[in-house]
């Protein structure tokens, strides 16, 4: 069988398609993120990692909590990773609320209230339920440089 002049070889497109593909993805992890160097009021979006500090009572203090801020929506997860607060992030980036409202087993409200607000390079909050008192710095991590660039 003959190859077509018009048609590009298998062999050679596939080499071609996979340098391509490795030259993009080392230009992305290896370049320089804009948004690592942002600050984080200009450029909040993306995932925010921390550990949270109790300042009274019993808090999930063991683990990294995170928050992930997209244009639309906020999640934040203490340190237990089981659940999510949810938020809408405000128009220019100076405050962060995020809240989940459970009902413990005597049926009574049992709130937990995220306030967070941007500091330089972190992003600083407050996290709270009837039974803790935290605070917490997040930063952007170092480990998900692509993520943070592509604003995942």
């Amino acid at each position: 069988m003959r190859h077509s002049p018009h048609l590009p070889r298998t062999g050679h497109a596939r080499r071609l398609a996979l340098t391509t593909f490795i030259a993009l993805g080392a230009a992305l992890h290896f370049a320089p993120s804009a948004r690592a160097a942002s600050d984080a009021q200009s450029d909040p979006t993306g995932l925010w990692t921390g550990t949270l500090v109790t300042d009274q009572g019993n808090c999930p203090d063991q683990m990294e909590s995170t928050l992930q801020i997209e244009p639309s929506r906020i999640a934040f997860t203490p340190g237990t990773g089981a659940l999510i607060l949810h938020g809408k992030p405000d128009k220019d980036h100076k405050h962060f609320h995020a809240q989940l409202m459970l009902t413990d087993m005597k049926k009574k409200p049992l709130p937990m209230v995220f306030e967070g607000h941007p500091d330089g390079q972190t992003i600083t909050g407050e996290f709270g339920t009837p039974t803790c008192r935290a605070h917490i710095v997040m930063k952007r991590p170092e480990s998900h440089t692509l993520d943070n660039f592509l604003g995942r």
